[in-house]
This record gives C-alpha cells, sequence and structure tokens, in this order.
C-alpha cells in the first residue's frame, strides 16, 4: 500500500507520521506542497504542524497550496484524505469536511494524553478495531470544533462524528472535553467517510516508550482494511 504525506512550511508532525505509515508497512512518499500532483498513493496524509506558522487562520494559506487541487480531487474520486490536528485544520478550509476549528476554550495551548471515542466503524478507518476507546495524544491551541446547529444536525443524521473526546471509561461527559468542542467531537468524515480530520495524534502512540501504543492498533488496522 502506498502513501503520501504533504510536506508543508512549518510541519512538524510530517516525519513522525512518515515513520508511524512505513512502520505498519505502507511505502510512504513524502510530497511538497508545492508540487503540482500527488504520486499514486492509496492514502494521503495532511499532518499536524504549524503550516505557515499558523499565520491568518490556522491551515487557511496551507488550504492554497499547489498541491491541495490534487488532494482535493483525490478525495473528491473518493481516494482516502486523513487531516491529523493541522491537517484536520485544513481539511476544514478547504470544505473537504464541514465546521470551522476555534481557539481552545481557555486560549491555552494544549499538550497532553486524552482518551476518544470512536463512534462510527462503517469506514475504512475504524472499521474492525475490536476496541471503542483509544489513548490518543493531542497538542494544539486551535482544536476546539465548532459548527452551526444546521451542520450539527446533519452531520448527526449522517453519522459523520468519527470520535469523541470521553473518559478512561467510554463517558463523552464534558468534564472530558479538553478544548471546548461542541458536543465534545475530537474528528469528522465528510459524508462520504473516505476523508478524516481528526485533532488526536495517533502518530504519537505507536511505540511503549512513547507513552502508549493505542495508535499501533490504529496504523495496523486501517492498513489491513485498504489492502
Amino acid at each position: 500500500m502506498k502513501s503520501s504525506v504533504i510536506t508543508f512550511p512549518g510541519s512538524n508532525c510530517d516525519r513522525d507520521m512518515d515513520v508511524a505509515l512505513k512502520k505498519f508497512g505502507f511505502k510512504n512518499q513524502m510530497v511538497w506542497h508545492n508540487d503540482n500532483e500527488l504520486p499514486k498513493s492509496d492514502l494521503v496524509v495532511l499532518p499536524g504542524g504549524f503550516s505557515y506558522g499558523d499565520y491568518l487562520r490556522c491551515g487557511s494559506m496551507a488550504a492554497k497550496s499547489k498541491i491541495m487541487q490534487s488532494v482535493i480531487n483525490f478525495a473528491k474520486a473518493g481516494g482516502l484524505v486523513m487531516g491529523i490536528c493541522n491537517g484536520f485544520q485544513i481539511l476544514v478550509e478547504t470544505g473537504l469536511v464541514p465546521g470551522v476549528l476555534l481557539r481552545n476554550r481557555y486560549l491555552e495551548f494544549i499538550c497532553k494524553n486524552i482518551f476518544v471515542k470512536i463512534d462510527n466503524k462503517d469506514n475504512p478507518y475504524f472499521k474492525n478495531l475490536d476496541k471503542e476507546v483509544f489513548e490518543f495524544h493531542i497538542a494544539h491551541n486551535e482544536g476546539n470544533y465548532f459548527c452551526t446547529d444546521d451542520q450539527l444536525k446533519e452531520i448527526q443524521d449522517n453519522n459523520q462524528v468519527a470520535i469523541y473526546y470521553c473518559g478512561e471509561n467510554g463517558k463523552t461527559e464534558e468534564t472530558f472535553n479538553p478544548n471546548g468542542s461542541i458536543k465534545n467531537i475530537a474528528g469528522i468524515f465528510n459524508k462520504e467517510k473516505n476523508v478524516l480530520g481528526m485533532m488526536p495524534h495517533p502518530e504519537r502512540m505507536i511505540d511503549q516508550s512513547l507513552s502508549g501504543e493505542d495508535g499501533s492498533l490504529f496504523f495496523k488496522n486501517l492498513i489491513n482494511n485498504i489492502k
């Protein structure tokens, strides 16, 4: 399986994602933001980091990069596109997933491990996973997911919520919401479920020495689902 990770000026998790993908069997390619075309890929990843220094709105400048038209075309043709953290911010700026990402509720940068609950397994990303609650890492200043009431109804009606922030027991209570996201939403699909945006970093949880291995379960499952 071939994957492509897009590197933007200011990306700082592109190499982490490259290591994670290769560890679990992907033949990964690093793609520069100024390239015109994607190489042949089964999965495209927009990584975390601070593309263009997070000037203007986070992800807004990266969304206008040359490579993004090829990414958009790939997604609209049914290709798998995953945006992590800043990559999620880029996805909402392109309109590939609905909503916006605002400053965290208390206007503070958050860097810690959290738990998330998978809400929808009827997709290539989470299908066949044996458990529902995962421990991942977050590191962001603008991870507060928001959408209008009409958008929220449509998202829920279409089962587009991918993951919720939760406690270790799986309860999605407000007390486990780290950033103020509406309804504890940590990740969203497009309607077709081939595009996934989420704030947590599974690539940071692929080794016990990195404080956990729940990310390993995610990547192993992902490559098996798209073989």
